[in-house]
């Protein structure tokens, strides 16, 4: 990693940090420190699961439960069995105290929000407001984790239903599973294969799928990005490790098919060293065939 790039994000991070008041005991003169009142906001007057907080924060199970208990003790939050009422699930609500505080902070926070942008002039709000916006979607990507996933887990199939239905509005005749070539799950998990998870605070946002074939190239299936995630690079992450992977079992070429409609992922292939090949299969929806040496 280049030490200049390391050195530029460590000097924003000690900027904002400072400049919004992370550092101070009492953010935003209300009592509490900011990851106290960071998670009252994202409680919020609807209330949330435990579970959803943490992984939307990136908490560990501990730290949360120290900042509810502090939340708790000072009257603004209570932490109960959910609405299902399965014990093992946990949801945290404010308190009228709570909504109150909540709200309170909530305009703090705007005034702190003008007070950034104030001294600037009309030409320089627009350019942070922009920068902004950049950095949010960027730092996003970096938030992404991409991991191993078995094709039966509730999350994969999450984004495998997600798939079907985006392919069905895309093609010209809609998209049937039963007419496309099946991809069995047991074909998707090691040493056969492998199924990749992209998560986002928990949450499924895309996947890959890669086949190992006894015999001829590896073949990559499945890829598909969710359109809250899209434009920060994700496909390309996914298709390149699907590719590493590939490598390392001693694949020597990857090859695909896809539809022409889907204009994103053919442009996404060719700039990433695919070359057009002869049809290798008997998919009912391919237009296109691809393969990559590696």
């Amino acid at each position: 990693m280049n030490d200049e790039l390391v050195a530029t994000v460590r000097r924003f991070n000690r900027t904002v940090t400072q400049r919004v008041g992370a550092l101070d005991d009492e953010y935003l003169s209300r009592g509490r420190p900011l990851g106290q009142a960071r998670l009252l906001w994202e409680i919020g007057p609807g209330g949330a699961e435990v579970a959803a907080l943490r992984a939307r924060l990136g908490l560990d199970a501990g730290y949360l439960s120290r900042l509810l208990r502090s939340l708790e003790a000072d009257g603004l939050v209570v932490v109960s069995a959910g609405t299902g009422g399965d014990a093992r699930v946990r949801e945290a609500t404010l308190t009228a105290e709570g909504r109150a505080e909540w709200a309170v902070l909530d305009r703090e926070s705007d005034d702190l929000a003008q007070s950034i942008l104030g001294p600037l002039s009309a030409g320089q709000r627009g350019r942070l407001a922009t920068a902004m916006a950049e950095v949010e979607r960027l730092l996003m990507a970096s938030m992404v984790e991409l991991a191993p996933c078995p094709p039966g887990d509730p999350r994969a199939r999450s984004c495998l239903r997600a798939y079907a239905r985006e392919l069905s509005q895309r093609f010209d005749d809609g998209f049937d599973t039963t007419v496309s070539n099946p991809v069995d799950d047991e074909d998707l998990i090691p040493p056969k294969g492998v199924f990749l998870l992209a998560t986002l605070s928990g949450e499924p946002v895309g996947c890959g799928a890669l086949k190992l074939h006894r015999d001829g190239p590896a073949e990559i299936k499945r890829l598909w990005v969710s359109g809250t995630v899209r434009g920060l690079g994700l496909g390309r992450r996914i298709l390149g490790d699907l590719e590493r992977r590939a490598a390392e079992a001693g694949r020597h070429s990857v090859r695909l098919d896809t539809n022409r409609n889907l204009v994103e992922a053919i442009a996404l292939y060719r700039s990433s060293g695919y070359k057009e090949v002869p049809a290798y299969n008997d998919e009912a929806y391919a237009h296109h065939w691809f393969e990559k040496p590696l």
